[in-house]
């Protein structure tokens, strides 16, 4: 009797406990785990703008380097910063060679390598960059500002010229920065140990005679503006 009463206890107990188990409420029970959502892999268009923005910070900060060493009278810091502008010019080209590689339709990051390759010293390849950017956006005047500006590291001065002739005729703002330019170009060959480069006299001449014509039609502008509104 006793025997029989055993069993059938333990009977009892066996399937309770697998009921609990069986709803799901057993101690080691875990709960389900819900899948993680996918996130969506970045586009090229998108990664193209990330790589434009950061070259374009590391250029402004190469700027203010360049900046810093021209206008430093100590030698060792002014090597110093000339030397740190060179390394983040060349850290925002590659950003932006990245950028073009992804997104070949932007004429921002081509006038961005333009730029870079310019202050590097890399005039042909600055050149090419711009003409990029140009044939993309005809007239781009700051692509336009920096290609007269890679002539005249290139001493291609009837292209610098015809690049301020065309800038004259559509953006005077920019058209003054490489007349600007021009004029530190001249400075500068003046200051060459071995004397100006063959034409820079003829060039200066032809420099202050568009600065002339600047001035007086700029004159005019500002009286025609005021009789309008007299």
């Amino acid at each position: 009797m006793r025997m029989a009463l055993r069993w059938l206890l333990t009977g009892v107990l066996a399937g309770a406990v697998g009921t609990v188990f069986a709803s799901g409420m057993g101690m080691h029970s875990m709960p389900t785990q819900q899948p993680q959502q996918q996130m969506h892999p970045e586009s090229p268009a998108q990664k193209a703008v990330e790589l434009y923005n950061q070259g374009v910070r590391l250029t402004h900060k190469a700027d203010d380097a360049s900046k810093s060493a021209a206008g430093s009278a100590d030698p060792d810091k002014k090597a110093k910063t000339a030397r740190d502008a060179q390394e983040k010019y060349t850290s925002a080209r590659k950003q932006f060679e990245q950028a073009v590689q992804v997104d070949p339709s932007n004429p921002d990051a081509w006038n961005y390598l333009g730029y870079t390759n310019r202050k590097l010293g890399s005039y042909d390849a600055a050149l090419t960059a711009y003409g990029k950017a140009l044939a993309l956006k005809p007239g781009f005047p700051q692509a336009l500002e920096y290609r007269g500006e890679a002539y005249l590291g290139l001493s291609h001065l009837p292209d610098a010229k015809q690049a301020y002739l065309d800038l004259y005729a559509t953006n005077r703002a920019e058209a003054q920065k490489l007349l600007d330019a021009m004029h530190a170009w001249v400075t500068a060959q003046r200051a060459t140990p071995g004397g100006p480069s063959a034409g820079t006299d003829e060039f200066d001449k032809w420099i202050q005679e568009r600065e002339q014509i600047a001035h007086a039609t700029a004159a005019l502008t500002r009286a025609g503006t005021a009789a309008a509104w007299r």
